[in-house]
């Protein structure tokens, strides 16, 4: 029986990485032209907002909202645990309305198709350079100015755990929203470890299926600013694990 589903979450590994290369190779050329200038890029965000629904629909993943609390009126932090790849690729559509930019490590402009968009759009952590780093958030300060929203995931990447246990979050994300004075919108991936596992690992999970999301009331930048960092850590932590809690 576990040989049968290893093959086919490997069968259907393939299938993913088959129509997600096609899919960036399609939207790449349309999107390239946009980045380079302001207006340029919000319609960029739009593309993208169009491309994870393509990823959704060809991935027959349906995305339910157990959650859905409403979202600040004005520029803010989204910050969420991190179990797959399919939490970046799915939250375009999921928050289509409200544009954002990836503050993620810089470790993912090694890949080619990658490297212009998310250098010119999102915003690249160099966390073993303090310098690199210091000009990184000082430019997410500059982006939430012009009107975007900052999507982090303070566990600072996948953990190397038993999904879904999550790892003490790094104080990056609070820092940044203390420091800029906006809210903080807590998101909870539930199950998209289950739908598509670490791609490298042969056998790892990967199939269609319902990616269970809740998005919790926001934490208002007044709360924020009344806060210390590391309460707001806490807080946070204690918010997204909390259906994990529910459900034992």
């Amino acid at each position: 029986m576990k040989f049968v589903k290893n093959v086919l979450s490997l069968l259907w590994k393939i299938y993913f990485g088959i129509y997600f290369l096609i899919s960036t190779l399609f939207f790449y050329p349309i999107i390239f032209p946009f980045l380079f200038s302001e207006k340029g890029k919000i319609a960029s965000f739009k593309i993208f907002v169009t491309w994870s629904w393509v990823v959704r629909i060809l991935g027959f993943y349906r995305v339910k909202r157990i959650t859905n609390a409403d979202l600040p009126n004005e520029p803010f932090i989204i910050a969420a645990n991190h179990t797959s790849y399919l939490d970046i690729f799915l939250l375009p559509s999921i928050l289509p309305k409200q544009r954002f930019l990836f503050l993620g490590k810089s470790e993912i402009l090694q890949y080619p198709l990658l490297k212009t968009y998310f250098k010119r759009l999102n915003i690249a952590v160099y966390r073993d350079n303090p310098i690199k780093s210091a000009r990184s958030f000082i430019r997410a300060r500059k982006e939430m100015k012009k009107g975007w929203s900052l999507m982090i995931f303070p566990e600072g990447g996948i953990p190397d755990t038993d999904h879904p246990q999550m790892i003490p979050f790094k104080d990056g994300a609070f820092q940044l929203a203390k420091s800029a004075k906006v809210p903080i919108v807590p998101i909870t991936f539930m199950n998209n470890y289950e739908l598509l596992g670490e791609p490298e690992s042969f056998f790892s999970n990967a199939r269609p299926g319902e990616s269970l999301v809740h998005i919790h009331p926001f934490i208002s930048k007044e709360k924020v600013a009344e806060m210390s960092k590391e309460e707001l850590n806490s807080s946070c932590f204690d918010i997204i694990s909390s259906p994990f809690s529910r459900e034992k």
